[in-house]
């Protein structure tokens, strides 16, 4: 099964990263976020990724170019004509189409220009700056039981403050710091797509996360997969920087791979 990813937007809200790549391009741990995602499907067996491209596409071509440039040891020998030597070569078995979807496509628009590289079948389908610990077999079976359209993974976005519980004239009865419980359930991607959903997407100018996911949920073919552990979206700094102390720890929740 394919993994389609999205990766053309202009992260304009970590500018000083954004400016010279695409957001899926910024390193967590050294490594782009978008290679983080990668390792976590490919961790379950898929290894076969579709990447919507847009802004700056040729630095993701260019990354996955170069990979062994940056996964192994090289020998660069000018004294043997230019020789390039590649040492403890680590090969990811992956097989990666990077898309030109163009600079200024909607979501669902790129989504619609990569049909001709899904077909008819069933996909998987996420964002391509965030992260999770999301259990991917348990999704695809749960997709497979309902035989809906689209099945999305929900998450909770926890409150940024502490929680209080006022009585009616203001006092305050309670107070505990925030839990994910409190706060809203969010869409995290992770999705799973049957090709019913090209059907809601009509041109470059479609937001998937607008009327097609309005029109799913109205028709009775949208579902959602509650993930309860851990889920990071890395919308600014403030949330890259995160990431990046969670990895340097050793202990990244979303790293579910060996090596």
């Amino acid at each position: 099964m394919k993994v389609v990813i999205l990766a053309g937007g202009f992260g304009t809200r970590i500018s000083e990263e954004s400016q010279w790549k695409p957001k899926p391009m910024i390193n967590i741990g050294g490594m782009p976020i978008l290679w983080h995602i990668m390792k976590g499907y490919s961790h379950y067996g898929f290894h076969e990724f579709i990447i919507c491209a847009g802004y700056r596409q040729e630095v993701i071509k260019q990354w996955f170019g170069d990979y062994f440039l940056h996964t192994s040891d090289i020998t660069f020998d000018f004294t043997q004509g230019n020789r390039v030597i590649v040492h403890n070569q680590h090969a990811e078995p992956w097989k990666v189409s990077v898309i030109d979807t163009g600079l200024n496509t909607m979501t669902g628009g790129r989504v619609r220009r990569i049909r001709p590289y899904v077909g008819d079948e069933t996909f998987m389908l996420t964002y391509g700056d965030a992260v999770s610990n999301v259990d991917i077999p348990a999704l695809l079976r749960f997709h497979e039981s309902h035989g809906r359209a689209v099945t999305l993974t929900t998450v909770s976005l926890a409150q940024q403050k502490g929680v209080l519980d006022l009585s009616p004239d203001g006092q305050i009865r309670a107070f505990r710091e925030k839990s994910v419980k409190d706060g809203s359930v969010i869409n995290g991607g992770f999705m799973v797509c049957n090709s019913a959903l090209f059907n809601y997407l009509e041109d470059d100018a479609t937001v998937l996360e607008k009327r097609p996911m309005q029109r799913l949920a109205e028709e009775g073919e949208l579902m959602g997969f509650f993930h309860g552990d851990f889920w990071q979206c890395m919308d600014t700094k403030r949330e890259m920087d995160l990431l990046e102390r969670l990895w340097a720890s050793g202990q990244a929740p979303w790293k579910t791979w060996e090596n």
